[in-house]
């Protein structure tokens, strides 16, 4: 299937969370009993009625701390979840996975966008299967190390100790070495999108400056996804656990498109939905758009 074209700057797209895991860190992997299969399109279905205008399929939580799944349980979870969703619903579909295999056949099931959250660093196979395949990809910034990642009971994981230079310097430059070897593959620059990985191998307060900076990121010449949903440095911030951070997923969300986000992946679509709307509505008069460097 040929990848539509979005039209960045005129709206925010929404996409929804369909984690096909038992092990989510926001407590709705779908593994719990019903068919895999009906559940993912259960969920979708439910997701794009709501506002969502791209669906986002993965099988292996990012949580921090979290276990790797391997690769034939992956595809046992991802690819049939993305051909039944694409069966029955018109509407894009990303893959999350850093595995260049799950990617392979996730694209050939129907799904039309990598979000790979190592930013193609992992799998040095990955940028030739996008670039073959003419697909876009989410290129996340992610310093992510299992020791630093500490756990607490009741608020989840969260990172410590983690050391940048000057974060936006740091994480700005290491988006851009992923963007030189989506280019070296043959990705074309309007496939890219980068996402500058909150949540991922940065403390709550970084976090909170990521956030509050967002729009320096503009500066690099592509779209922008933003992924704050449920994520531990609302909860730290707030004392609350995963499943009571839609509030603060709201305003930061608010923040994040005001700034310059082209794309909210999120888990309340339909609270979301609406808060993109009414953000759209204040502050998107103009495509903010900058060409794309070299």
């Amino acid at each position: 299937m040929t990848p539509r074209a979005f039209e960045w700057g005129a709206r925010t797209f929404v996409m929804g969370i369909v984690n096909v895991t038992p092990d989510s860190f926001s407590g709705d992997g779908l593994l719990r009993g019903e068919s895999l299969s009906d559940a993912a399109v259960r969920q979708a279905r439910e997701m794009v009625e709501a506002g969502a205008q791209i669906l986002d399929i993965g099988g292996e939580s990012t949580r921090p701390g979290g276990a790797p799944v391997g690769l034939e349980e992956e595809l046992a979870r991802v690819v049939p979840a993305i051909a039944a969703v694409r069966a029955e619903l018109d509407v894009p579909i990303s893959v999350d996975t850093y595995k260049a295999e799950v990617a392979r056949q996730a694209l050939a099931a129907g799904a039309t966008m990598v979000n790979d959250v190592w930013g193609l660093r992992m799998d040095p196979a990955m940028a030739d299967v996008i670039a073959a395949s003419g697909a876009y990809v989410v290129l996340m910034h992610n310093r992510s190390r299992p020791r630093d990642a500490v756990q607490e009971s009741r608020l989840g994981g969260r990172y410590v100790g983690v050391a940048y230079d000057d974060l936006i310097a740091d994480v700005s430059r290491e988006l851009l070495e992923s963007v030189a070897l989506a280019r070296r593959a043959g990705i074309a620059d309007e496939r890219i999108i980068l996402d500058p990985g909150i949540g991922f191998g940065k403390t709550v307060e970084q976090n909170l400056e990521l956030v509050a900076r967002f729009d320096a990121f503009r500066a690099l010449g592509f779209p922008l996804l933003a992924g704050p949903s449920r994520k531990s440095f609302i909860g730290f911030t707030l004392d609350l656990p995963p499943d009571q951070r839609s509030e603060g997923t709201a305003a930061v969300v608010a923040l994040c498109i005001d700034r310059g986000a082209d794309i909210v992946r999120v888990h309340d679509v339909a609270l979301i939905s609406r808060v993109a709307r009414m953000t759209d509505a204040l502050v998107r008069r103009t495509s903010r758009l900058p060409t794309p460097p070299g």
